[in-house]
């Protein structure tokens, strides 16, 4: 009865928190939303007695997934003013694809039965030595390695595409304008080049020490490559002037 009463609770909360995560205005509150939603599907996999499963979806989704999806909302400058100009525009879109998919659903739905035996193997009591994460991870391992290893591969391709799509560069007909690792000028670099040992008095501010923010051979070489010329004040602080050398 109590196991029964947790189903619908955990049921019940899952979809209405699936409902918010499409419905909700403000990403943020969409991304909280599916936590929650998480958190309830990791509970019913415990009452099925899939506990495996459960701290799986809790550890990878809930604290890798979700994490970072919240911190991408966060971090993006979203205008959401701009957002819904289109809505009116693609609005018949959406809604003609939401009716296919509600129809794709009835079809599901209209061929489902219940199966007689579903509640007597649920209750089945376990094989006599057996675990259900170590009876998972043979099945996984022996019978459908080869599907495993495919999707091992299918996400190898999905993070070097991610790199690739990454590092291409921002303006064609302009390689500089991409940061490249010049692995041989990092290796080539030396403590005098990027560092200044600098003696400051007893109570005086960071502004009137001598710090050279960049150096004054690096912030040289950088204006060269910029075609500007450099000026240092009393504070040994490097500033572009615009009449070039």
């Amino acid at each position: 009865m109590i196991a029964a009463l947790a189903f619908y609770v955990f049921a019940a909360i899952l979809l209405v928190s699936a409902g918010m995560v499409v419905s909700a205005r403000n990403p943020v509150h969409s991304v909280l939303f599916l936590i929650l939603a998480f958190f309830n599907a990791a509970a019913l996999f415990l009452l099925a007695g899939a506990e495996f499963l459960a701290m799986i979806l809790v550890i990878v989704y809930v604290g890798a997934v979700a994490v970072l999806f919240l911190f991408v909302v966060m971090m993006l400058d979203i205008n959401f003013s701009e957002l819904r100009e289109g809505l009116q525009r693609y609005a018949p879109i959406g809604a003609t694809t939401g009716v296919v998919l509600l129809i794709e659903l009835g079809f599901v739905l209209g061929g489902w039965k219940f199966a007689p035996a579903a509640a007597t193997l649920r209750l089945a009591p376990p094989t006599p030595g057996s675990h259900n994460t170590a009876d998972l991870g043979r099945m996984i391992y022996t019978d459908y390695v080869l599907l495993f290893q495919i999707a091992g591969l299918v996400l190898l391709v999905a993070m070097i595409g991610a790199i690739v799509l990454t590092l291409r560069d921002r303006a064609q007909g302009s390689p500089t304008n991409a940061r490249r690792q010049s692995i041989a000028k990092q290796i080539a670099r030396t403590p005098a080049s990027t560092l200044a040992m600098v003696r400051m008095p007893s109570g005086a501010a960071a502004s009137q020490s001598q710090f050279l923010l960049p150096l004054v051979e690096e912030a040289d070489a950088v204006a060269d490559a910029h075609g500007e010329a450099l000026e240092y004040d009393d504070t040994h602080t490097p500033t572009p002037h615009a009449g070039g050398h």
